[in-house]
């Protein structure tokens, strides 16, 4: 075997490696983030399938995708549809698109009817996002685990599986937070 052979074959399984480094860490993350849900695996896995489905089938109606901006989140079952399209007739068509996908237990549909925002606006929601989830995850009584958290146009919407008192305390954080218009409770409660 050749010098270079040689080489080729002892860098290969490191290049390899690299690769494999990623997936490992991913996907410890996501083990530990299902172990800690309060979600049974297969309802994360489901919910995670919804949202794909629900996004493909939007994308394939043309006539949704091309005049809307849409976002889904599945949580338990419970999907919430948030964005803007430009007249009512475009949200009903949405909300019978995702009726169709199975596993779908309740739909919130809170798409305005508006134009697709622009940057800007995205931007600042996914600040305000970042903002409640760092106050979530070093507030020592609430737990950023179980509390899902959408922004969409200053309103943010909270999902997850929680009693009564953890509900209160995640949504007196999130009133306190800058830039936060309105908040929207879409939780499921476990006690």
């Amino acid at each position: 075997m050749s010098k270079i052979n040689k080489i080729a074959c002892l860098l290969l399984p490191v290049l390899l490696l690299q690769g494999c480094a990623t997936a490992v860490v991913t996907g410890a993350a996501t083990g530990a983030s299902v172990a800690y849900d309060r979600r049974t695996t297969g309802t994360v896995i489901d919910d995670q399938g919804i949202e794909f489905k629900a996004s493909y089938a939007l994308y394939n109606n043309k006539e949704i995708y091309d005049q809307s901006h849409i976002n889904v989140t599945s949580y338990n079952g419970v999907v919430l549809l948030t964005g803007e399209t430009p007249s009512e007739s475009l949200k009903q068509q949405v909300t019978a698109e995702v009726k169709k996908i199975t596993k779908v237990r309740r739909i919130h549909n809170e798409l305005a009817i508006a134009a697709p925002s622009a940057l800007p606006s995205r931007s600042s929601d996914a600040w305000i996002t970042s903002k409640i989830k760092a106050k979530l995850t070093t507030d020592e009584q609430a737990d950023p685990f179980h509390v899902k958290v959408v922004t969409e146009r200053g309103v943010v919407y909270l999902m997850g599986l929680l009693s009564r008192a953890e509900a209160d305390h995640a949504v007196s954080i999130v009133k306190n937070s800058a830039g936060v218009q309105r908040v929207v409770k879409i939780f499921e409660y476990n006690d």
